[in-house]
């Protein structure tokens, strides 16, 4: 036992002295109340931040904007983000800096729920099977119900949480998809609002209090994370109609963000800040999810997502429940290591790149090597590979839970795993944009 002990330790030190010490110990990270901050709460929870030196505080913050300050201001030192605010920080959309990220934090883990009154109007223009809703449910199904609102003379209002989240760019996804305007941003002309010839309106509205806007009748219906659709079904207001992995399958969702300089001036705390992230996101899908229950359990706690442990595990646990009563085996809903789920794939960048010029959020077409150029100056594989490396040399895991580092070129292979079956390759992200009949190509507003 000394024998193996004194070799493991060894092996750590020499591992540690590779990677160097961390050149900042003490952190403060930033959170959104979701259950896709897991892997925050893992790695402090299991103390895998204290094994590579580093001493975390995890702090919740308002909402996504309060957070995205707070790490260009160097209050955070990085945070929990949307997968589009590096980006669009990084071209300028909003408040600009350039923000990187050398992780993704999941994949899935959003759902789209529309109030009772909406979802008893939709129902039957729902495909059913001996009464029982086949899914996916499209934005089709939607479209009669929004021209009665505007018949009416009434608005049909959604929420979202931000207008660079992946909830924002997957509503508008899939209403188009049914043949739905969500309408376009013209920052060009001062006209942030994204409502130009919409046939839905969205707006921003903080993820915890979607459930009470929508009770309120201000939203019909609305797009977030976990747990506040599950919250919907809880407090019976709403009924979840559709899950993102419906929308795209194995989609990117969240990502650890960071000021570039942050990275630059502290390389080994960017590494060792990764390596605790990535056991933290195998722990939570090893032995098929088995850990989940007791994560549900971390996150019920108020420090971190403060929701019922039940609401919580509804999603977490590998179910999902659309109608009341409606349970269904949703294994890949929340992904956090699983399919490479962590490695910060170019071809992901540029997909949220494409969806933010389809809304005109980038006001003029760009060239194929713009989009690539500008995933790379966010997306930061080569922190992501220093930290596998050192795991590996950690004996902690294995090159199998990695991608082969000699082969990879950042990009997927072409996906069609979408609603409306069209194929992605972000190789190509201008022939992807003429592909849909909703949203900006070569045109400017």
């Amino acid at each position: 036992m000394t024998a193996l002990w004194t070799l493991t330790v060894s092996l750590q030190a020499n591992a540690d002295e590779a990677l160097g010490w961390p050149e900042k110990d003490e952190l403060t990270i930033g959170f959104i109340k979701l259950t896709d901050m897991a892997p925050l709460a893992i790695a402090y929870e299991k103390r895998f931040f204290e094994d590579e030196g580093l001493y975390v505080t995890l702090q919740p913050q308002a909402n996504w904007k309060v957070l995205l300050d707070g790490v260009i201001g160097g209050q955070l030192d990085a945070a929990h983000m949307l997968a589009g605010q590096p980006l669009a920080a990084t071209i300028g959309y909003g408040t600009e800096a350039h923000i990187v990220t050398p992780l993704s934090m999941d994949l899935n883990g959003n759902a789209i729920t529309v109030s009772n009154e909406v979802w008893a109007q939709m129902k039957p223009q729902v495909r059913q099977d001996n009464g029982k809703v086949v899914r996916p449910v499209g934005a089709d199904a939607l479209k009669p119900v929004v021209e009665n609102y505007r018949n009416a003379g009434q608005n049909f209002n959604m929420g979202m949480v931000f207008p660079v989240s992946t909830h924002n760019y997957e509503l508008r996804y899939w209403l188009a998809a049914g043949g739905l305007h969500p309408g376009y941003y013209a920052p060009h002309k001062g006209d942030v609002s994204g409502t130009l010839q919409a046939d839905v309106l969205l707006s921003v509205t903080p993820p915890p209090q979607m459930p009470a806007t929508l009770e309120a009748g201000t939203i019909m219906g609305y797009s977030v994370g976990e747990p506040w659709n599950q919250q919907a079904i809880v407090r019976d207001i709403g009924v979840p109609v559709i899950t993102d992995y419906e929308i795209w399958k194995n989609n990117p969702e969240k990502v650890l963000g960071l000021t570039q300089a942050f990275t630059e001036e502290n390389p080994n705390t960017t590494v060792r800040l990764v390596k605790a992230m990535l056991r933290a996101g195998k722990w939570l899908d090893e032995n098929n999810n088995a850990n989940r229950e007791e994560a549900a359990r971390i996150l019920s706690r108020s420090e971190y997502v403060g929701a019922d442990y039940n609401v919580i595990a509804n999603s977490m646990t590998g179910t999902f429940e659309y109608e009341k009563g409606e349970v269904l085996q949703v294994p890949d809903f929340n992904v956090f290591f699983r399919h490479h789920a962590t490695y910060p794939f170019y071809s992901d960048a540029i997909w949220y790149l494409t969806q933010m010029r389809r809304w005109g959020q980038i006001s003029e077409p760009r060239s194929d090597e713009w989009y690539l150029e500008t995933a790379a100056s966010v997306y930061k594989p080569e922190i992501y590979q220093r930290a596998a490396e050192a795991l590996i040399a950690d004996g902690l895991m294995t090159a199998a839970d990695f991608p082969d580092f000699e082969s990879e070129s950042g990009f997927k292979e072409a996906q069609d795993d979408f609603i409306d079956g069209v194929k992605y390759n972000g190789r190509f992200p201008n022939a992807y944009l003429e592909l849909f009949e909703i949203g900006l190509k070569e045109d400017v507003l």
